[in-house]
């Protein structure tokens, strides 16, 4: 295991491991944990009683977050003709076709967060999902992010849109914004991306679907919340 600073340490006696505390107490601790000087980001980690492995227990979809994610996202998209001036003016960062798949694949390219498209552009952006997929960016229409409607699309991302879906370990991880959002704002957050979670429940799921659900700064300790407090 890698040694822990003195910051992660003091930050971790102010929680009780075994505990599981409520929502307003993970959240108002999250935010007294953090470790670092800067404003660290706060994610949310959900284990579910699901298996992944079959398309029909599958767990993803996207919420644009009351308070936002407190971060700036930089948003490409492939579009052409009228498509590419309604993203840029849209307010894209970058916008363009062959010319930025050629770009990510020679020069490794990777300036933005986010990858949105429209769907006849998806033979070009298909040829990057071996680069684009796993660092989870390969546009998805239950994402909203293959669509032909790009101004609402950059609107909602820009406001602080996240995705979330299943990991190999049917887990979730999410951002849910900065520390020095506090905790009343990042409460809301948590509850309208659980709100998500819970209702993407697929019917055929079985038993208790919140396996365990967890808070963290990006260099604090994490904080399991009590998944009986969710919902």
């Amino acid at each position: 295991m890698p040694k822990r600073g003195k910051n992660y340490k003091n930050a971790a006696e102010k929680i009780e491991k075994s505990k599981l505390y409520d929502v307003s107490e993970a959240m108002a601790k999250v935010v007294e944990a953090g470790a670092a000087k800067f404003d660290e980001t706060v994610e949310v980690h959900v284990r579910l009683g699901v298996d992944g492995r079959h398309a029909d227990q599958q767990v993803r979809g996207a919420i644009v977050l009351p308070n936002g994610t407190g971060k700036e996202v930089k948003v490409l998209v492939f579009a052409k003709g009228d498509k590419a001036t309604e993203a840029e003016n849209a307010g894209a960062d970058y916008v363009g076709a062959d010319e930025l798949a050629e770009k990510i694949q020679k020069e490794n390219w990777f300036d933005f967060d986010v990858v949105v498209a429209t769907p006849d552009m998806m033979g070009v952006v298909g040829k990057l999902g071996k680069v684009l997929g796993p660092k989870g960016m390969m546009p998805n229409p239950k994402s909203g992010t293959v669509t032909m409607d790009l101004a609402k699309a950059l609107e909602e991302i820009k406001a602080g849109k996240v995705e979330y879906r299943l990991d190999r370990q049917n887990i979730v991880h999410t951002v849910i914004g900065k520390k020095s959002f506090g905790a009343e704002k990042l409460e809301e957050n948590f509850k309208a991306l659980m709100d998500a979670i819970i209702k993407a429940k697929p019917a055929t799921a079985k038993g208790q679907y919140l396996k365990s659900v967890s808070v963290a700064t990006t260099m604090g300790p994490g904080i399991k919340v009590n998944p009986v407090t969710i919902g």
